[in-house]
């Protein structure tokens, strides 16, 4: 091996240890400072809890949301080529760039008492800011991205061909959508579908700003961790920051067991920016 190539695998490997170090650091740190004990106990806190049932249920309506509404706009953007596509497509996206604080406000702009549309919504006796529903709509905001940018690209990246024999052999456009189309771009959306559940699980400043942190009701797990630390009880943030990156983690995995089992991901198929092109 040239020196060159030595000096330069030397520098990948440290720069890749580096960047390792920095992800896995902090979260090493967590579980230093918290016990087994203290994580279990964590489990049996009301608050806790309460918190953890309202980000799971809310966060798995969102993803819904986005795979129901995400893939039939996604099929279009991704299929059709027309005057604005782009556009449409770099606007679905441009919640990826918006610092989730605005977000928050933008929401409130358009859907609160006195916003853009909440003299309608009033009419029809409809109030949502700071209900379990503004949560909801939080969660799909941020994190809608995460999944139409995969999805767009999987139906992109199909081969029209095999769509055009399925008609040509008789196939609606229904059946051809789910016998073939699905399973090509089956890798992508379900990368995309996992991308987008990790984002609201995570999600703070959107929610916040909309919804509030009413216990039992608006408060999520991420904002149930900053108002422990706001209230001085670093260990009981510490806690409950393992028990939602313990969550997050076996509801990821658990995800991806899912897909598989169920034939959706190819065996050794990577969750990469990247979709399938053939029928397994």
């Amino acid at each position: 091996m040239r020196r060159q190539d030595r000096v330069a695998a030397v520098a990948g490997g440290v720069a890749t240890a580096v960047l390792f170090g920095f992800v896995a650091l902090p979260i090493l740190a967590i579980f230093l400072r918290v016990s087994p004990g203290e994580l279990l106990s964590q489990l049996g806190s009301h608050v806790a809890r309460q918190a953890l049932l309202v980000s799971i249920r809310s966060s798995l309506i969102a993803v819904a949301v986005i795979v129901v509404f995400g893939t039939a706009a996604a099929v279009i953007l991704g299929t059709k080529r027309f005057r604005g596509s782009r556009v449409l497509t770099s606007f679905l996206e441009l919640p990826l760039v918006l610092p989730p604080a605005v977000a928050g406000i933008a929401l409130f702009a358009a859907f609160g008492r006195f916003g853009l549309l909440g003299g309608a919504l009033r009419f029809f006796g409809i109030e949502l800011p700071f209900t379990q529903a503004a949560v909801v709509m939080a969660l799909t905001y941020v994190a809608l991205p995460f999944y139409t940018r995969q999805a767009v690209a999987a139906f992109a990246s199909m081969d029209q061909q095999l769509l055009g024999a399925s008609r040509t052999l008789g196939a609606g456009r229904a059946r051809t959508f789910f016998r073939v189309a699905l399973p090509l771009a089956r890798q992508g959306l379900s990368a995309g579908a996992a991308l987008a559940w990790a984002r609201a699980l995570g999600e703070f400043g959107a929610t916040i700003l909309f919804a509030g942190s009413l216990a039992g009701k608006t408060q999520t797990l991420p904002l149930a961790i900053y108002e422990q630390f706001g209230a001085g009880n670093l260990d009981g943030a510490l806690a409950m920051s393992a028990l939602l990156v313990v969550v997050s983690a076996g509801l990821f995995v658990g995800f991806r067991l899912f897909v598989r089992n169920r034939g959706l991901e190819p065996e050794g198929a990577g969750w990469g920016l990247r979709s399938s092109s053939t029928i397994a």
